[in-house]
């Protein structure tokens, strides 16, 4: 990702406020996850519109709507059997204030005191406790899952079993296994347990990408330990990308989901399941209206690489985007502002082996249009490494094909301080000369101007002494010559490439 300047970086905190995973943290030093229970199972609850025509005593042009709403109680009852509690215990390492006081009531020591981010870190980083030199204490957690293979195999959170050392699952009978952990991917948060059983039931799995928005879901889970909870609401947004490193295309609804939902599936109205709670937005630990769940269709190709190997692989396109906002698109000359803005190519990545340039915007992958700039990473994120991909490109007013075949996000990510091209003054309000031999040297680019002194426009935007610019609207200049010549030619705005320290990112500009 690109360092953003400070004011961008708090805005992000404060829009991410507190994305919590839905589990709740406790128990005799630190961890305790509660998790859902699964939804029900198909059960056709066809939600009818019936136009009804007005009355003589309210008469209107309009025809009354009514809409039944569904009901849920099938889905539940033929869906619960397959849902399954999940308790994990494991150790933490806690500091030596947590021996005493409310951490020796089993509540679990607050590092980042009153902190409003508390429950976002809480999410990403785990439970850590105050690690200065303690002991270690037990620690217990309560989850959900779904089994989704009559022999035993169990889908839940990846948070959910971290740092577990016994998993038990509980059917809904009552009956209690030991599980194994076949695999976990923190990257999309999914997990895969195997029970040692037969003939189980299983739940019936839908396509997430056949969701629309405003279509009834339902959960069923244990939030704060209440088993067998069903809430239902909508589908919110699709294609949700949250301030993580996941790339997941998270589902939003307005389903209650509370701390213990965590793992649990989230149903259609058909009884299948399209996602695996996993987050919630909340400013106060519990549910304000936002709920986050993994499309079963990621999941579920995420099990399936489980399953054969142990492990997940994610695919790797090597470039840093940013979003298209309404400067860039008049910069760049696009009618809307969307797509996925290049702001940088890692070297001798499958991007730069495919032709992407810096200033470039990814308008559309394999067809899929690209809004913003998350729709990018995450439909990579979500495909093989070796899958071979079609791009629709806008470069210098005019649309390109370029093909390229997805890396391997493990690789070793290469060295990408390098550089392209410089940039120039006039209308910017930018003091700009040509970078020293030593300069570029150190730097390690061939070329670039140093911004000596930033005002007016430029420094309104962000740009900053200190900084190298490297092109104009995506066009490489070496001279304070080549730049007045580009921004001559701009009306409203330029986007300008910016080297800082070890990061690349576009500015727009807006002239005048």
């Amino acid at each position: 990702m690109q360092k953003q300047s400070h004011s961008g970086s708090m805005t992000i905190k404060r829009l991410t406020l507190a994305l919590a995973t839905v589990s709740v943290v406790g128990a005799v030093g630190a961890i305790a996850m509660h998790q859902n229970k699964a939804d029900a199972n198909a059960a056709p609850a066809a939600v009818a519109a019936i136009a009804a025509p007005a009355t003589a005593a309210a008469p209107s042009t309009a025809a009354a709507l009514t809409v039944a709403l569904p009901d849920f109680s099938q889905i539940a009852a033929r869906n619960s059997p397959a849902v399954v509690n999940i308790s994990v215990t494991g150790t933490t390492k806690v500091g030596l204030d947590m021996a005493d006081g409310a951490q020796g009531r089993g509540q679990r020591a607050d590092p980042f005191g009153d902190d409003p981010f508390f429950e976002f870190f809480r999410r990403f980083q785990g439970p850590q406790g105050g690690q200065r030199g303690g002991r270690e204490m037990p620690t217990h957690g309560l989850g959900s899952g779904f089994i989704v293979s009559p022999d035993g195999v169990i889908i839940t959170n990846a948070h959910v079993v971290r740092d577990a050392s016994e998993v038990t699952v509980k059917l809904a009978d009552r009956r209690e296994y030991r599980a194994r952990v076949l695999g976990s991917d923190p990257k999309t948060d999914i997990a895969v347990l195997k029970i040692d059983a037969k003939n189980l039931p299983v739940v019936p799995l839908g396509a997430s990408k056949d969701l629309k928005v405003g279509e009834w879901v339902l959960a069923i889970g244990s939030p704060y330990g209440f088993d067998s909870t069903v809430t239902a609401g909508v589908v919110s947004a699709k294609g949700r990308s949250l301030p993580d490193d996941s790339n997941v295309p998270f589902i939003q609804t307005d389903v209650a989901v509370n701390p213990g939902n965590s793992g649990g599936p989230l149903f259609n109205v058909r009884g299948e399941v399209v996602g695996v709670n996993s987050q919630i937005y909340s400013q106060t630990g519990g549910f304000q209206g936002l709920s986050f769940a993994i499309p079963i269709d990621v999941a579920n190709r995420i099990k399936d690489q489980i399953v054969a190997t142990g492990k997940a692989s994610h695919a790797k396109l090597g470039v840093t985007v940013q979003e298209v906002n309404q400067g860039f698109a008049d910069s760049f000359k696009l009618a809307t502002p969307e797509g996925a803005l290049v702001a940088n190519v890692e070297p001798g990545s499958p991007a730069e082996r495919a032709g992407l340039k810096p200033g470039d915007v990814v308008r559309k992958l394999n067809g899929q249009n690209i809004v913003a700039s998350a729709d990018l990473p995450a439909m990579v994120g979500i495909a093989l490494p070796g899958d071979n991909v079609t791009m629709e490109v806008w470069r210098e007013g005019k649309t390109i094909a370029l093909s390229a075949k997805l890396g391997n996000a493990a690789d070793k990510l290469a060295d990408v301080n390098r550089g392209d091209a410089p940039a120039g003054k006039v209308k910017l309000g930018l003091a700009l000369r040509a970078l020293q031999p030593a300069e570029r040297r150190d730097a390690g680019l061939p070329s670039g101007l140093l911004v000596e002194d930033a005002s007016g426009a430029a420094a309104y935007a962000g740009v900053q002494a200190g900084d190298v610019l490297l092109s104009v609207n995506g066009k490489p200049v070496n001279s304070v010559e080549q730049v007045r010549e580009v921004v001559g030619q701009s009306a409203r705005s330029v986007a300008l490439l910016i080297q800082r320290g070890a990061e690349r990112i576009f500015i727009p500009v807006r002239l005048g």
